[in-house]
């Protein structure tokens, strides 16, 4: 029986990633989609099935950007390992000495770097020439499924806060509570996505943050405008 191979810490990152961003996009894609009816309509009916409807195309619409991104990604990696495997073929001896050189530009004494070369290019050729050329490791591919399927299940469940915030309390704020929960919402969204890419942490909740306010401040007011001229 053929053992199932362990996703890589690289691969689940990829999948909470798709995660993350699926779940910001159905937030705010419904938020926008939610309080621009509610702009232009006091129907809770209208703003109800414009934001299922919304909720519908954009998950499937996540899915499948997600799955075409990245098996682009993987098409162009399969290439980069069937020409470095032709360079291999053709010029060992170039490959291994690129492997080294890099090894020596970091600094590492070129004895230890032709002794590093050649432990790994023994143990795996085309592994170790496709890392050190094109920066990624040919033997975890990151799955187009898995990604998909991540987007399909975050982007509705993202979606849920700003459909259903948009009907919670009184009447008279229902805009305000959506536009507060959203906000929040977005501020937790940028923080994981800052996380998991590595970046400033404050600089991510921001610029998310802020999208969202001008987002929601746009189809309000865009509503708003269809309502006074309907």
């Amino acid at each position: 029986m053929k053992k199932k191979r362990k996703m890589s810490l690289a691969q689940k990152i990829n999948v909470l990633r798709a995660s993350v961003m699926g779940a910001n996009d159905g937030i705010l894609s419904i938020a926008g989609i939610v309080l621009g009816v509610a702009g232009a309509s006091t129907s809770n009916w209208a703003i109800l099935v414009s934001g299922l409807a919304g909720m519908l195309a954009g998950s499937v619409s996540m899915a499948m950007g997600e799955y075409v991104s990245v098996n682009s990604q993987k098409d162009s990696e399969r290439n980069a390992v069937a020409t470095e495997k032709k360079a291999l073929d053709d010029n060992y001896q170039k490959e291994f000495d690129f492997v080294e050189q890099k090894y020596v530009a970091t600094g590492m004494a070129q004895a230890l770097a032709h002794k590093a070369t050649s432990e790994m290019m023994k143990k795996d050729p085309l592994i170790t020439a496709v890392r050190e050329r094109y920066s990624f490791d040919p033997s975890k591919f990151t799955s187009p499924y898995a990604a998909a399927i991540a987007s399909l299940i975050s982007f509705p469940l993202g979606s849920l806060l700003p459909l259903i915030s948009i009907f919670v309390g009184p009447e008279k704020w229902h805009i305000v509570t959506t536009f507060t929960a959203v906000i929040i919402a977005l501020a937790i969204t940028g923080y994981l996505a800052a996380i998991l890419s590595k970046a400033d942490r404050f600089h991510s909740v921001m610029r998310n943050v802020i999208s969202g306010v001008i987002t929601m401040t746009v189809t309000y007011s865009v509503g708003l405008l269809i309502g006074m001229l309907a």
